[in-house]
């Protein structure tokens, strides 16, 4: 389950970064030919739409998926609230998608055990050449076989740079505990998530440019890859 609604709330403890003093408005989508989402391969050819807003380094956006190749694929819809400072970040991420305790797919049912929404507490420190992030679930349609609540979890470390004047950023992830929740059941520690993504844009005009992406990915844990194109549409 990826990318599900989600409610972000990321605080940054850093100590030199000037926030804007302006409201800012994010309005963009994406265009991909797969969605896989950490390691995991949750549809075919889709739309993802954002929509956010920022002030101050506080910032609330929702993201969305919706398959276009196939009616089945996952649905999705992620609220995310998150503020930023330096290069520290806290957050909070509601996903829903179509899949989960409740098979009507209701989004007003937070119901436990019968609901659709997962909550996701996020931190991590970017160090500019050097990414680290947290995630773990503390809500939502998380639970063991016992009933018991799950904590499912997921860390990451990313890496930017430049090459062939291309923007690249290679990841490398993976999930500390045992879990239902990523790949379908992980027995302790497993690598999830190795990948290398390139970012280009395409000049159109001179006032108008597509960001155009590729990026290959593997999976060890369940010793799947994939490799996804897409690109980006925005105002």
């Amino acid at each position: 389950m990826k990318k599900l609604v989600l409610l972000a709330m990321s605080m940054v403890m850093g100590t030199t970064a000037i926030a804007q003093d302006k409201v800012e408005a994010t309005i963009n989508g994406d265009i991909v030919s797969s969605y896989i989402w950490r390691g995991q391969d949750l549809g075919n050819v889709s739309f993802q739409p954002t929509l956010g807003i920022a002030y101050k380094g506080l910032s609330l956006s929702a993201w969305g998926n919706i398959g276009i190749s196939n009616a089945d694929d996952t649905k999705e819809l992620d609220l995310t609230l998150s503020y930023t400072i330096g290069g520290f970040n806290i957050g909070i991420t509601d996903y829903w998608t179509n899949d989960g305790g409740d098979p009507e797919a209701r989004y007003f049912r937070y119901n436990a055990h019968g609901t659709n929404h997962v909550f996701e507490g996020n931190i991590g420190y970017d160090f500019g050449f050097l990414s680290l992030q947290w995630f773990t679930n503390f809500a939502g349609n998380d639970y063991k076989e016992d009933g018991k609540r799950a904590f499912s979890s997921y860390f990451e470390a990313t890496v930017p740079f430049k090459l062939a004047h291309v923007d690249w950023t290679a990841t490398a992830a993976a999930v500390p505990f045992t879990t239902d929740y990523y790949n379908g059941h992980t027995s302790g520690f497993a690598v999830t998530n190795l990948s290398l993504k390139a970012t280009k844009d395409i000049k159109v005009t001179d006032s108008f440019s597509i960001p155009v992406f590729g990026e290959i990915i593997g999976n060890p844990c369940t010793q799947k890859a994939y490799l996804v194109f897409g690109f980006s549409l925005h105002p």
